[in-house]
């Protein structure tokens, strides 16, 4: 019996997920809300059922009770989720919101089936951030001030990554996290949002040669404490972040040149002097030559992937756990392995319609601070995505960076949820720049007309008077 299920569910899984990702694009045929309104809610339908059909897959899997429950308790955070934020800000964008809890639940799916502890864990972080992040938008709405704190941004950000580089622990080789109170933190994923915040506010009233130079003293600060950290995977998306700013900011392709032959130069003397880069270039030109020692996790990811099919090998059929650090590193290799490449490309391509999303919400805003920081904030999305699917699939070198939404770990979930939050508050921000537009036409129109009934009535009068 548990045969025959897992086989049909494979199929109808994949072709839910496809349904939603198409009903992803679909939405923006058209311009507002209220037209969505039929997607949203049959992606909220698909949602459910995607989220069902697996767990009813583990549970008829494992014969164990304890996933049925803990299935039961995700799928009320989830639909909480939906629904209070509809509720709380009924002039939010609900495709993120949707996306976000999509990917959620393929995050709780994967972890669940790679350790169930684990998948615990993240789902009360997850609960926890997801009560943080709901305030978000109305701060943002409220907190006028965020584009005069420039220095601030810039001092905490680097503190936190000295801190780290002091007093940090040791992580595979690098000096990511320190703990508090028994709790351990990656600064370097949230400094990343105050990254975006400090190029936006010190790029949108000037991108002239003198900002652009102290901009990029900071922003290499950044950057050289993480390269000191050997936390080389953000050092990159610090630097990508950084150029592709200025480059929006002033609209200058010699900063752009610049900075693609700076990164060149950069990665050239990172392979130079740091051993641990020099084995990953290794075992990503030739992972085979050195499948006992460092091309281990690279060729077991590939066979995985490979092994997977169109249609994966079902939940629980497959080995992913074969990976080491699959629940963080590779999540995207266990996913296709069991539950299918069309799957896996669907994921991708959940996260490419909201990197569009934001990019579209970037450009219509009037206030270039907060278009600058949707446009950061969807770059240093989209690149942590490109990062860890390349490096999963032999595309790029592995940098260590996790899945968003996917991946198992607090601070990445934590930090990714906040994200999406402000560009929620954002796009509110960008229909009350609308709401205003459209008033301040009605007034000037009304000013117009006034004026020309007062100069109709002066004709008229002036006329009379030379009548009489």
């Amino acid at each position: 019996m548990e045969l025959y299920i897992t086989e049909i569910s494979k199929y109808l899984i994949t072709l839910l997920l496809a349904l939603y990702t198409l009903e992803c694009f679909l939405c923006f045929r058209f311009s507002d809300e209220e037209r969505r309104r039929g997607i949203y809610i049959r992606q909220n339908f698909l949602m459910f059922f995607v989220h069902f059909s697996c767990f009813m897959v583990i549970c008829f899997q494992t014969g164990k009770l304890e996933y049925l429950f803990f299935y039961i308790f995700q799928q009320i955070l989830l639909f909480a989720t939906v629904m209070l934020f509809h509720m709380i800000y009924p002039k939010g964008n609900r495709l993120i919101i949707n996306n976000m809890c999509m990917l959620l639940s393929i995050g709780f799916v994967i972890l669940t089936r790679l350790s169930y502890e684990k998948a615990i864990k993240q789902f009360f972080i997850v609960t926890v951030s997801i009560a943080i992040g709901m305030v978000i938008p109305y701060l943002l709405q409220k907190f006028k001030f965020l584009k005069s704190l420039t220095w601030v941004y810039a001092m905490v950000g680097a503190c936190a990554l000295g801190i780290v580089l002091a007093l940090g622990s040791v992580t595979h080789g690098s000096k990511i996290s320190y703990s508090i109170g028994g709790i351990t933190f990656q600064p370097s994923e949230f400094v990343k949002i105050l990254f975006v915040f400090f190029l936006a506010s010190a790029l949108y009233e000037a991108n002239d040669i003198l900002r652009v130079t102290l901009t990029a003293i900071v922003a290499g600060m950044h950057v050289l404490i993480l390269v000191a950290s050997k936390d080389l995977g953000s050092a990159l998306i610090f630097f990508i972040v950084y150029v592709f700013m200025v480059y929006i900011a002033s609209g200058n392709v010699l900063y752009l040149l610049l900075g693609t032959a700076g990164g060149c130069g950069a990665a050239v003397v990172a392979y130079q002097f740091f051993t641990h880069v020099q084995v990953r270039v290794q075992a990503w030109k030739d992972p085979w030559s050195c499948i006992d020692d460092a091309g281990y996790q690279i060729t077991q990811s590939l066979f995985a992937i490979s092994s997977g099919g169109w249609f994966g090998l079902g939940l629980f059929e497959g080995n992913p756990t074969s990976i080491p650090f699959v629940e963080a590193d590779f999540v995207f290799s266990a996913v296709a392995e069991e539950l299918g490449i069309i799957f896996a490309i669907c994921v991708i391509l959940i996260s490419i319609s909201s990197f569009i999303m934001f990019m579209n919400i970037s450009i219509k805003l009037r206030d270039r601070f907060y278009q600058l920081i949707a446009f950061g904030l969807g770059i240093t999305y989209i690149f942590q995505v490109f990062l860890t699917i390349g490096g999963g699939t032999k595309f790029v070198p592995m940098t260590g960076i996790t899945l968003p939404f996917i991946s198992y770990g607090g601070s990445s979930v934590l930090t990714t949820l906040i994200m999406f939050f402000i560009i929620e508050g954002l796009y509110m921000i960008r229909q009350d720049e609308g709401v205003r537009s459209v008033r301040r036409k009605k007034e000037k129109a009304g000013r117009q007309g006034t004026s020309y009934a007062k100069e109709d009535a002066k004709r008229a009068a002036e006329s009379q008077t030379e009548d009489e």
